[in-house]
């Protein structure tokens, strides 16, 4: 018989996004119950990993008038200004209810908060924590929500349906990963706060969880994702492992160098940041290290050629005290020593500007499905994001999407549970049908490895017609072989190979709808650089993405920008 478990909101996705969502849903109102599922334990989410801050106004040189602008240039005007409007204002008392909470930002010597720079920036607004903001954010988070009885956890649970009758979401059907059973977690509203889905991708920041499972649901369910051509690259990250060296190692005054000793930045004038130099936004400078490394600049190593980051004038003292884990990163993973030696760097995935497609409540065209989180598309990034704005974002979008799916939860019914037990007992057994599935003609590491490198080739820094449409053929002959990939592990406690086969779906679904919303943008605009359209095109192409799930193949939409106050212009450091 399935179990069956019943809360008043559902939050799939433990991390800063999802932890900020259940406690914004329990302070408004005492009497609800959430469920917070996630597939790792939450301390495991991967905004641990966030190095370098997280931004709002916070000095008498900043107004929300500049953070908006910055943000809405960021984005290369794809950002819907009446969201960032929203973002800004609210930035600075979230950030400041996280220290009330016990997060432990660094302070300046007459003890105001201290801020750092960081790319596409007009003024150092960026708040941190050393260099492990998302530590200590997500640690804070947990911990605070460890004060309400009312959100209960379920642990390493992954979600492979939403459940869904009569147009409305009604819970989820999750798979225990440590017993191998599926249950019904029922809710009368569901929040998708699952990450990004880097690990589509060969080259990436990203832990092996981030593999678009959120998207995936929606996009299955018949709603749509936008804007999944922008995929950020972000400058400097380590090669070979492609771990993340935080941006805010240029906010120090980190400086880059090609083979010949240049600091091509400030050489080249063709790169476009101006005097922003290694401060400008990451889709710029990525690009600008690609154009190095073609032209014969880069450095040849045992993973390829890269760039140096030289920290080496910044002093062991400032490093130690502000980017400790960077000295701790090169050391152990590049085998150097940032205060006496550069280190090797080359652009690296690292997060994905489109997600669900949502409003700015964060509420989907299914009614009762919410999203937030890199997961989600309200749209605050647009075309390209800048960095440390997405930590506050999680924070910002995460308690009004908590909110507001308070609200629909109390105005709506049940729904009849027999439908969506039905639904549940149909997926364990397609689960099941999976334990053990010898026979199948394909090997689950091939198909991924040709996903990631048609991911690579079709849809990387720089993008072609030819290598693009080419990248969605071999995406949809990939997902009808998905259907016949061998599985030999029969176990249900802890079958690891299930969990990577049902992955292997989702990122194949998501890598696909990025490649069919990257070739209908026949023009170059923040992170989608398009070699035979190097210009921006307004006339035809300021519209956002939109891609649906059809039995058939994707289908392509398009869905108007909110402008406001800021009229599109030429980008420009």
């Amino acid at each position: 018989m399935t179990e069956v478990l019943r809360h008043d909101v559902v939050i799939v996705g433990g991390g800063a996004a999802g932890l900020r969502a259940a406690i914004a849903a329990v302070e408004a109102d005492p009497g609800i119950s959430v469920a917070l599922v996630s597939k790792v334990y939450p301390m495991r989410s991967h905004t641990v990993s966030a190095e370098g801050g997280a931004a709002a106004v916070a000095r008498d040189d900043d107004s929300f008038e500049m953070h908006g602008y910055d943000t809405v240039k960021g984005s290369d005007f794809l950002g819907d200004q009446d969201v960032i409007q929203y973002f800004v204002e609210q930035a600075p008392p979230e950030l400041t209810r996280l220290e009330h909470w016990g997060c432990p930002w660094s302070r300046n010597a007459d003890g105001t908060v201290a801020t750092r720079a960081f790319g596409g920036m007009t003024t150092k607004r960026t708040w941190y924590a050393a260099d492990k903001v998302g530590f200590h954010m997500l640690h804070t988070l947990f911990q605070h929500s460890m004060r309400f009885d009312r959100i209960v956890r379920y642990d390493e649970q992954f979600v492979t349906k939403l459940l869904v009758e009569d147009g409305a979401v009604r819970g989820v059907a999750a798979l225990d990963i440590r017993q191998g059973e599926v249950r019904a977690i029922l809710g009368r509203a569901v929040i998708l706060a699952t990450g990004g889905a880097g690990k589509c991708f060969p080259f990436t920041t990203n832990g092996n969880i981030k593999t678009g499972d959120g998207m995936a649901l929606a996009y299955r369910e018949g709603v749509a994702l936008k804007d999944m051509e922008f995929v950020q690259y972000h400058p400097t990250g380590l090669p070979g492992t492609g771990i993340l060296i935080t941006e805010a190692t240029r906010g120090e005054g980190g400086r880059l160098f090609n083979a010949r000793g240049e600091r091509f930045l400030e050489t080249k004038p063709e790169y476009g940041v101006g005097s922003k130099l290694e401060l400008g936004p990451r889709d710029m400078i990525s690009r600008a290290i690609f154009q190095e490394i073609r032209a014969g600049n880069g450095i040849q190593g045992t993973f390829g050629e890269y760039v140096h980051l030289d920290l080496t004038h910044l002093g062991r003292e400032l490093l130690e005290k502000r980017l400790p884990f960077v000295l701790e990163l090169a050391r152990t993973y590049a085998g150097v020593d940032p205060v006496t030696q550069p280190i090797p760097i080359r652009p690296v995935v690292h997060y994905m500007m489109g997600g669900v497609d949502t409003d700015i409540d964060g509420a989907t065209e299914l009614a009762g499905l919410y999203a937030v989180g890199e997961c989600a598309a309200h749209s605050m990034n647009g075309a390209n994001r800048l960095g440390s704005n997405s930590l506050t974002e999680c924070l910002v979008f995460g308690a009004r999407a908590g909110r507001h799916a308070v609200g629909h939860a109390k105005d709506s019914g049940d729904g009849s549970e027999d439908p969506l037990r039905r639904q549940v007992e149909e997926e364990a057994a397609r689960i099941d049908g999976l334990r053990g599935r010898a026979k199948g003609s394909e090997k689950l590491t091939q198909v991924r490895d040709e996903m990631t490198q048609a991911m690579e080739s079709g849809c990387g820094v720089y993008r072609e017609q030819a290598s693009m449409r080419s990248a969605t053929e071999t995406l949809a002959q990939l997902r009808r072989r998905c259907a016949d990939v061998a599985l030999e592990d029969r176990s249900r406690v802890f079958n690891t190979e299930i969990v990577a086969a049902l992955e292997l779906v989702n990122m194949i679904d998501v890598a696909e709808t990025v490649a069919v919303a990257a070739l209908q943008r026949r023009e170059s605009r923040g992170a989608h650089a398009c070699s035979e359209f190097p210009g921006r095109n307004d006339r035809e192409f300021l519209h956002h993405s939109l891609v649906y799930y059809e039995p058939a193949g994707p289908r392509f939409d398009k869905k108007d920008v909110a402008l406001g106050r800021w009229e599109p212009e030429e980008r420009k450091y």
